[in-house]
């Protein structure tokens, strides 16, 4: 039986197999999308021809180490394809991302591509989103009612709870690639990701939210004993 990094390393495995000559690749943020950038890096050494466009800086630094040619959205607006990794995928493909603190950039690369791919271990398979806490990423600007803002609108579909500022491993608040902060939204359970995720895209302050929806086309999940692949 595999293990759970042994199973990213499946999913990512799996969804290499997409990349075709001649693509425009969206490359993820995170454990999962590590597998599968190290792994593409593996078969551009091999010869396969394409070019990447990062979710992060550490991405972009992981790609550059291992050879992968690189662009940028404003020199290729309209990728083939994105490969990325979740915090949580429910079964109709709605997602949780942000885990890495790239979920903005995430979500730009991941609707200029015409596929998104999501790969992930077993325990990101839920039913019902939220048990993962949903990232928001907030401007530092006003960041007192832009929490009592998010609070209210998750209460108000019928999902409260507190909305806590992510901090990094030395203590101080953690700040993403755009210079944002991230409020971690503990909810436990969300019964409509649609409402929510339009409620708190009208707060001022809020830049962006880890809902992915009607975005990943494909889930590859690996468990303990092999590989699975789910579609919209």
């Amino acid at each position: 039986m595999m293990n759970v990094e042994e199973q990213k390393r499946a999913a990512a495995a799996c969804a290499v197999e997409f990349v075709q000559p001649g693509m425009l690749v969206g490359l993820g943020t995170g454990t999962t999308s590590h597998h599968f950038v190290e792994l593409l890096g593996e078969r551009i050494r091999g010869g396969l021809k394409i070019v990447a466009v990062a979710t992060s800086e550490a991405t972009k630094a992981q790609a550059k180490r291992l050879g992968i040619p690189l662009t940028t959205l404003e020199e290729a607006p309209n990728l083939d394809l994105t490969v990325d990794g979740a915090d949580e995928i429910a079964t109709d493909l709605t997602a949780i991302k942000g885990g890495g603190g790239a979920l903005l950039r995430e979500k730009i690369v991941a609707s200029a591509s015409a596929v998104m791919v999501v790969i992930a271990d077993e325990s990101k398979w839920v039913d019902t989103l939220g048990r993962y806490p949903l990232p928001i990423e907030v401007v530092p600007f006003g960041l007192a009612p832009t929490r009592r803002a998010i609070e209210h609108a998750a209460a108000e579909i019928g999902c409260p709870g507190p909305a806590v500022l992510r901090r990094a491993s030395e203590g101080h608040a953690f700040v993403t690639d755009g210079g944002h902060l991230i409020l971690d939204l503990a909810l436990g359970r969300i019964p409509e990701p649609r409402a929510l995720a339009s409620r708190l895209a009208e707060i001022p302050g809020v830049v962006e939210h880890g809902l992915f929806i009607g975005l990943v086309r494909m889930a590859v999940i690996a468990g303990p004993h092999g590989v699975r692949i789910e579609e919209a």
